[in-house]
């Protein structure tokens, strides 16, 4: 199967403005992010809507295409950007471009659930850890999943899911595996095409969460489970995380 990842980055971001282009350890946040996904599929492209992004993609030597403004989702802008590229791929991976230390073991993960035929979308979590903070399980800028046996989403929410009523809730994270969404997606080309002329569900304005769309609308999404932690960059406050998370993983 041959695999595309594309970078959906805008310029306009509520928290963040211009993050794509914010510095981090020297380089833009952007590069980091197409440096640790070139190479490790067949192809990888950035798709913008700002020229300054695109000028700075061309900079570092990546490949970068200019999308429309108007698009809600980076779903909508990949699909764009796979339309104007104009090569045929098996399957399409969003990879968020804020997201500089995402890992070759979370694409493999992703791409593995590919071999499942039944497989229309694919997307990763990772376990939260018993000793996590019950805060952390609390936070709705982290989506929760739950999964069937078959590891296939059966919902996402910025609820904790599911509710524990026999426990105490500083006791659920040791009585239960609780999964933490990684806004990673992977789309079959012909599925790609398909969900994105459909029209915004109930569940998916309640939660803010365009994945719930899909599930509404019968689509299967696999789930892969990835053990490394990575830091997204939502906030100027996430960006100085990162910097010393880069400092630990170069060991300065």
């Amino acid at each position: 199967m041959k695999f595309i990842g594309i970078i959906p980055a805008r310029y306009a971001s509520t928290r963040f403005p211009a993050k794509p282009l914010a510095v981090l350890g020297g380089k833009p946040v952007i590069q980091r992010v197409y440096e640790q996904v070139a190479g490790i599929l067949d192809e990888a492209y950035v798709a913008t809507d700002d020229e300054r992004i695109e000028a700075a993609v061309k900079a570092f030597g990546g490949k970068v295409v200019m999308t429309s403004i108007h698009h809600k989702s980076g779903t909508d802008r990949c699909y764009e950007a796979y339309t104007k590229i104009g090569k045929e791929y098996d399957v399409i991976i969003n990879i968020q471009g804020d997201e500089p230390f995402i890992q070759q073991s979370q694409l493999e993960s992703v791409k593995t659930c590919f071999d499942d035929p039944a497989t229309q979308i694919a997307t990763l979590v990772k376990p939260f850890s018993p000793d996590d903070e019950p805060e952390a399980l609390e936070n709705v800028n982290s989506p929760k999943v739950v999964v069937n046996k078959n590891m296939n989403a059966m919902y996402f929410s910025r609820s904790v899911i599911p509710f524990q009523r026999n426990a105490e809730k500083k006791d659920w994270l040791k009585k239960h595996t609780y999964y933490k969404h990684i806004g990673l997606y992977a789309y079959r080309a012909d599925t790609l095409k398909e969900i994105t002329s459909l029209p915004q569900s109930p569940l998916e304005l309640a939660e803010s969460l365009e994945q719930l769309r899909w599930l509404e609308n019968g689509y299967i999404i696999k789930v892969g489970i990835s053990e490394v932690e990575t830091i997204g960059i939502d906030t100027p406050q996430d960006m100085a995380r990162a910097e010393e998370f880069l400092k630990l993983k170069e060991g300065k």
